[in-house]
């Protein structure tokens, strides 16, 4: 067993050398050890945090770390054996997690813990991990008798199959489908990179002309900037598709994966006594009942919505008179929104495009870090899953190591579409030791041709800045206790602040020149052309606004109210859209079957928290355009008050702290070019 990567935890993670036969025993084995510290823990006297704390959590966490490369694996570089592998050994990791929520001398140890005289004198990290502790295993269902008991482990288990299931169909729909074009006209305004790619992409099957996927640097492509309005609705219908009735495979048909998901999360909230779904998940968020979020969502709607309906009758007017479209179909959207921004700002996504090379934007963001924390980033060397991914290292300014970074940035086949971070192995802190952490940064960009580097939309650059903000959450925290290291017991509508916060500096002048140079001429980005882009960064915010809390509040009506006797997911879908939305998609359209957020990731009754972030990071960066030349002064007190902090404290006291205040809308409305509305002291705490 100790050839087996998967067991090895003295350094960087064996990625090379991980084969899926080696999931099965690696799996057994650290679930062997994790329930023998389990059967130590319960009857370990006194329960200390050293004797009960440490041992329990050392055991648990190689299990973590063991199953997160299996899962990581099976998310960027996926083949039929490694899936088999993970989906053999999800159940069993899935029952120990659940057991260990609901085992009630754990429960008791930690309650003896939190009841001892010497609980006051822990520090505030140890006092909230034992909190956190302790109303997990309520939630986990430790306190439930019998048949709900073990009911509630059989539904914890049919989910995490379930979920799993959800993730893979929609990856499995994404790279099955394809359309082969021999005539390049076809191809007219797509960018040279592009075209290349997908001749790049026929020629590796043996065939002449041109593959297009629905991978995102094509699709994307496609429905921004081909002039072939039948290409465009071929696209937009195939992914629009993806894993529904409608699509091409009915196996990979997500429609009853989500009944029955939704079913069987209303049961497990019923069973621990919530009124919904939505009221089980908010207990581990600062807002505190659905009704607050819905309020939130629809307060924020209110101001939006007529500024979205603005948008579209813009929109619909300059493609009558300029594009020739009397009607504006769903796949001519963002075809002409980007003529409309061409002819109103004088310049397009794919000119700016060429002016952020990949390794000039990583030096900026870089560079960023550096101003803002004193923290460097180097090229570091280690295994990794494919050819393409990157190394890191940050080192403070003694050149002490903070932690490492994957990068892993092209889209390819067998890799989940979108963007995320996620971390590898956490910080901990034993007898003077620090485990410093790890964490994976994965985007879906499209790689560069023809020798060149590969090129960066303005809307990827920021996307890039808003995943190494969550990685920096992860990575500069000092707190070295389980449970409340990193964004680990962060409030789950906070864990969005420093993403989003990242992205305000794709906007500043100074950043963007210094990160800019022409793939074919060096030059950096013109000041005209960015002044351009400065006047259009609110281009369409209205409809884009409306969009996003289309989605929160799709998830809230399905997790807090929704009756399946009384109308369909989609009916649901429908009526939020006749409230919110200002683009209605063809009937057909089934996005609700692609929606990995909520039915295959960590944000079910949670999407709002993008929004409900956008409001602290606006206000987090209102404080640094307050004290300008201050940058670094300002950015070190966000560190020490935010990231730094973990989830050792509320995030609401860590906003506090650092603000002085509590957060208000004002700032993101003045961000979104949505202030001229009255101003809302909007405040969002957890009470």
């Amino acid at each position: 067993m100790t050839s087996n990567p998967l067991l090895d935890f003295s350094g960087l993670p064996r990625f090379d050398a991980i084969r899926p036969e080696h999931v099965a025993p690696a799996v057994g084995a650290l679930l062997e050890q994790a329930e023998a510290a389990v059967r130590a823990a319960e009857t370990v006297e006194p329960p200390t945090w050293d004797s009960f704390v440490v041992p329990l959590d050392e055991a648990t966490s190689r299990l973590s770390r063991a199953w997160g490369q299996v899962a990581h694996l099976e998310a960027v570089a996926s083949t039929p054996e490694l899936r088999e592998a993970y989906n053999a050994a999800l159940p069993k990791v899935t029952r120990f997690w659940t057991a260990l929520g609901q085992n009630r001398a754990l429960f008791a140890q930690y309650r003896r813990l939190a009841d001892a005289p010497e609980f006051a004198g822990y520090s505030q990290a140890r006092r909230r991990a034992v909190e956190n502790a302790l109303r997990d295993f309520r939630l986990g269902g430790a306190e439930l008798e019998g048949a709900e008991r073990e009911r509630y482990a059989q539904v914890r288990e049919e989910l995490s199959a379930l979920s799993a299931k959800f993730s893979q169909n929609v990856l499995d729909a994404t790279d099955r489908w394809a359309l082969y074009v021999e005539d390049e006209a076809r191809l007219s305004g797509l960018p040279a990179d592009v075209v290349a790619a997908c001749r790049a992409a026929a020629r590796r099957e043996g065939r002449e002309g041109w593959k297009l996927g629905l991978q995102m640097p094509v699709y994307l492509a496609v429905q921004q900037l081909a002039d072939d309005r039948e290409l465009r609705a071929t696209l937009y219908r195939a992914f629009v598709v993806r894993a529904s009735g409608l699509g091409d495979d009915p196996a990979l048909d997500n429609g009853p994966l989500i009944d029955r998901i939704l079913a069987l999360r209303a049961e497990l909230a019923a069973l621990l006594g919530f009124p919904s779904y939505a009221a089980y998940s908010l207990a581990t968020k600062m807002a505190q009942t659905p009704e607050q979020v819905l309020d939130f969502l629809r307060d924020l709607a209110a101001r939006a919505r007529p500024h979205a309906r603005r948008d579209r009758a813009e929109l619909e007017a300059f493609a009558r008179g300029q594009l020739g479209l009397d009607t504006l179909e769903a796949w001519d959207l963002a075809y002409a929104s980007e003529k409309l921004r061409q002819a109103r700002y004088s310049f397009s996504a794919q000119e700016v495009k060429q002016y952020f090379t990949e390794p000039d934007v990583l030096a900026g963001l870089f560079g960023l870090v550096h101003d803002l924390y004193g923290i460097t980033v180097e090229p570091d060397a280690g295994p990794v899953w494919h050819a393409d991914v990157r190394l890191y290292r940050l080192v403070d300014a003694d050149g002490g190591l903070v932690g490492q970074l994957y990068l892993d940035p092209y889209a390819r086949e067998g890799k989940r579409g979108g963007a995320w971070m996620d971390d590898c192995r956490n910080r901990r802190d034993r007898d003077g030791r620090v485990q410093t952490p790890v964490v994976h940064l994965v985007c879906n960009f499209g790689k560069g041709v023809d020798g060149k580097p590969a090129t960066l939309t303005h809307d990827e650059v920021t996307t890039l800045f808003h995943e190494m903000g969550h990685g920096l959450h992860q990575l500069l925290t000092e707190v070295g206790e389980p449970g409340v290291a990193g964004i680990d017991g962060v409030e789950w509508d906070a864990v969005e602040l420093p993403s989003q916060f990242m992205e305000n500096f794709c906007w500043e002048w100074e950043r963007v020149r210094a990160m800019s140079r022409h793939v074919d001429t060096g030059e950096p980005l013109p000041r005209a052309l960015f002044d351009r882009m400065l006047a259009a960064k609110n281009f369409q915010s209205g409809m884009f606004t409306v969009r996003q809390l289309e989605f929160g509040l799709f998830d809230m009506a399905l997790h807090h109210g929704y009756d399946p006797g009384r109308e369909t997911v989609q009916q649901v879908l429908d009526r939020v859209r006749a409230e919110v939305a200002v683009n209605l998609p063809p009937e057909w359209n089934r996005f609700q079957h692609q929606f990995s957020h909520i039915f295959a990731g960590g944000y079910a009754a949670g999407y709002y928290s993008y929004k409900w972030a956008e409001v602290l990071s606006a206000d987090v960066y209102a404080a640094f355009e307050e004290a300008p030349g201050q940058e670094r002064e300002v950015g070190r007190r966000f560190l020490r008050e935010v990231l730094a902090r973990g989830g050792s404290r509320p995030a609401a006291e860590n906003f506090l702290a650092f603000r002085g205040r509590a957060p208000s809308i004002d700032a993101l409305l003045r961000h979104t070019g949505m202030a001229e509305d009255p101003g809302h002291d909007a405040v969002l705490t957890s009470g």
